[in-house]
């Protein structure tokens, strides 16, 4: 019975926990079938400073953290991207 406890029928992206963080925050994002995820974190002004995920997975509700070592204070935006599906969402970080 190796399936999980929770099977999702929606793509979804969290609010990040917690928020405002430092140094470190999580992301929960759900996958209702097999697809390629990509998770990226851009700062204001667009540029890509961090790929969390980057490759397929399975139906399920994933969690990933974000370690903020080496960036700056400030606003940042995390998107999570599939084939048929993006959301972006923004978090703090405080230092």
């Amino acid at each position: 019975d190796g399936l999980p406890a929770f099977l999702p029928t929606e793509y979804a992206l969290f609010n990040a926990y917690p928020n405002p963080f430092n140094p470190s925050t999580t992301i929960q994002y759900d996958v209702p079938e097999l697809s390629h995820v990509r998770l990226t974190v851009y700062d204001m002004l667009g540029r890509e400073v961090m790929v969390l995920v980057d490759g397929e997975r399975e139906a399920g509700r994933y969690s990933v953290t974000m370690n903020a070592d080496g960036l700056r204070s400030g606003v940042y935006v995390y998107r999570f991207q599939t084939g048929k599906f993006t959301q972006t969402r923004k978090v703090v970080l405080m230092k």
